[in-house]
C-alpha cells in the first residue's frame, strides 16, 4: 500500500510504525475470510482491509475521526485472526492499537460512551472494585431487562451466579516446590480473574510446585494493562504495565526468574508486547527482558514433562482463545497436554473464530458479541463434550454464560489429572468424581 506521510509525521514513533505496517498491506483481502465481524456484518469497513483504509486516511490527513470511522474501529475485536491469515505479515495489532490511541486523544465520544469507558477502566483492572461491582450487578441482575441501554444490560447479565471468596494465594509470596527444584517462576495473578475465578491461579500454583517450580507472586505486580490499552488509554495502560515491569525486574535481578508465567492468554499477548510498547521509554531494557521470558502456562508445562495419565473417560472440547492461537501463535500445546493427561480432546468447527468476549467487547458491543457467542456455543455443543476447556478467563465467562456444559481452564484439568482436587466448576456441574491416575 502506498502512503504519503510527511517527514514531520514520521518523526512520531507511532506514526512511523503505522507507516511500516500500512506499506506491508497488498489489499489481497485474505483477511476478510477469517474476520468474525465481517462474517457477521458483511460490511467491508468491518473487515481488516476496510479498517486499514480508514486508519490510513485518518492518520495521513491528521484529521479528527468522524463517527463512522470510530464505529468501525470500535467494532474490531482485536482477535488477530487476520494476522494468522495474512500472507504479507501485516502487523494489524500494532496498527489498530495506535489508531485507538489516536481516537482516544482526538475524538470526543458521546457522553454515554465516555461514561461507560471511564467506569470500565476504573473497575475491571482493580480486583476489589470489580468484586464489589459484581456483587452489585448480581443484585441488579433480575432488573436487567428494564435497562434502556444494551450495554448496561450486558454488564448486569455478566454477573456470575457464584462469586468466589478472595484467595490468599494471590497475595505477594513464594511457594516452595514439592519436588526437587527445577525452575523459579513468577506467576502473573492478573486482575479481573482474581474476582471472577480464583480456582485458576490456585490450580496453577499447585501444578507448578508439584512439578518442581518455586512459584513467586511478585510484590507490586497486577493488571497487565490490556483492558485500557485496547481502549486507547495509553497513559493508564502504560502506568499499570510499568508496575509489572519494575516488580518482575526486581525478581530477575534478585533471586532470578526462569519465566514469567501467565494463565490468561489475553494478558500474555500484551505482556509479550511490552518490549514494543516501551521501546522509546526509559524502561525499554527491562520491558524487553520481561517480554523475553513471558510464557503462557501451556508453553512452560510442555517443558516440565507433565505425567502421562490413563484414559479418563471424559471428552473435552477445547476452545482456542484468539489471544493464544492468533496473538501468541500457540495452537497445539494445550491440546497435547490434555491428551497426555488422559482426556479425549475434540475441537469445534471454525475453531479459529472468536467467541465474542475480547476483553471488554462483550460489554461495549453486546449485540455483535451475542451473535459470536451463540455460534461458538453451538459448535462446541455439537461435539457433545463432558467439559469445555479454555485458556482465557474472558472466553470462559463468555462461553459459560451460554451453555450448561461445565467450562474450566486447561490448567485446572491438568492439576486434577496429576493429583489435585476436582475443579469446583465440575463439582457444581456433576462431572465424575475422580479421574484415573497412573503411577
Amino acid at each position: 500500500m502506498q502512503t504519503t506521510f510527511t517527514e514531520d509525521q514520521l518523526r512520531d514513533p507511532g506514526t512511523a510504525r503505522a507507516n511500516e505496517i500500512l506499506r506491508a498491506c497488498v489489499h489481497c483481502g485474505f483477511c476478510t475470510a477469517t474476520c468474525p465481524t465481517y462474517q457477521v456484518l458483511g460490511d467491508e469497513l468491518d473487515s481488516p482491509r476496510g479498517r486499514i483504509y480508514l486508519i490510513k486516511d485518518m492518520l495521513e490527513n491528521e484529521r479528527v475521526p468522524d463517527a463512522r470511522t470510530v464505529k468501525h474501529i470500535d467494532r474490531c475485536l482485536s482477535c488477530l485472526a487476520c494476522m494468522t491469515t495474512c500472507p504479507s505479515g501485516v502487523h494489524y495489532m500494532h496498527l489498530v492499537d495506535h489508531a485507538r490511541e489516536y481516537i482516544e486523544t482526538t475524538y470526543r465520544r458521546p457522553f454515554s460512551d465516555r461514561a461507560l469507558r471511564w467506569i470500565l477502566a476504573r473497575i475491571l483492572p482493580y480486583p476489589t472494585r470489580f468484586r464489589l461491582a459484581l456483587l452489585g450487578a448480581k443484585i441488579g441482575r433480575p432488573f436487567a431487562r428494564l435497562m434502556p441501554d444494551a450495554r448496561l444490560r450486558a454488564m448486569l447479565e455478566m454477573a456470575p451466579k457464584h462469586i468466589p471468596p478472595v484467595s490468599r494465594n494471590d497475595d505477594p509470596q513464594s511457594f516452595a516446590p514439592e519436588a526437587p527444584q527445577r525452575m523459579r517462576v513468577a506467576l502473573m495473578t492478573g486482575c479481573a480473574q482474581k474476582a471472577l475465578n480464583t480456582d485458576i491461579n490456585d490450580a496453577t500454583i499447585r501444578l507448578l510446585t508439584r512439578l518442581g517450580c518455586e512459584v513467586v507472586v511478585a510484590e507490586g505486580a497486577g493488571c497487565c494493562g490490556a483492558l485500557t490499552h485496547h481502549m486507547g488509554k495509553a497513559d493508564e495502560s502504560h502506568a499499570t504495565a510499568a508496575k509489572n515491569i519494575r516488580a518482575w525486574a526486581r525478581e530477575m535481578d534478585g533471586a532470578g526468574l526462569d519465566a514469567i508465567v501467565i494463565n490468561t492468554s489475553g494478558c500474555g499477548t500484551t505482556v509479550k508486547d511490552y518490549g514494543h510498547m516501551f521501546r522509546n521509554d526509559p524502561l525499554a531494557a527491562d520491558a524487553a527482558r520481561v517480554s523475553g521470558i513471558a510464557m503462557d502456562i501451556s508453553e512452560l508445562l510442555v517443558t516440565l514433562e507433565v505425567p502421562e495419565g490413563a484414559d479418563k473417560g471424559l471428552t473435552v472440547a477445547y476452545h482456542a482463545a484468539c489471544s493464544l492461537q492468533h496473538g501468541q501463535k500457540i495452537k497445539t500445546h494445550p491440546k497435547d497436554l490434555l491428551k497426555r493427561a488422559g482426556f479425549t480432546v475434540v475441537e469445534p468447527a471454525d475453531s479459529h473464530l472468536c467467541c465474542g468476549s475480547a476483553g471488554t467487547y462483550n460489554l461495549m458491543q453486546p449485540e455483535i458479541s451475542a451473535q459470536l457467542k451463540a455460534r461458538k456455543v453451538r459448535t462446541l455443543e455439537a461435539k457433545s463434550p463432558d467439559i469445555i476447556a479454555a485458556g482465557n478467563i474472558g472466553c470462559m465467562v463468555q462461553i459459560g454464560s451460554g451453555t450448561g456444559v461445565p467450562v474450566v481452564h486447561t490448567v485446572e484439568l491438568l492439576d486434577w489429572a496429576t493429583g489435585g482436587p476436582k475443579p469446583p466448576a465440575l463439582a457444581r456441574g456433576g462431572a465424575p468424581e475422580v479421574p484415573k491416575l497412573t503411577g
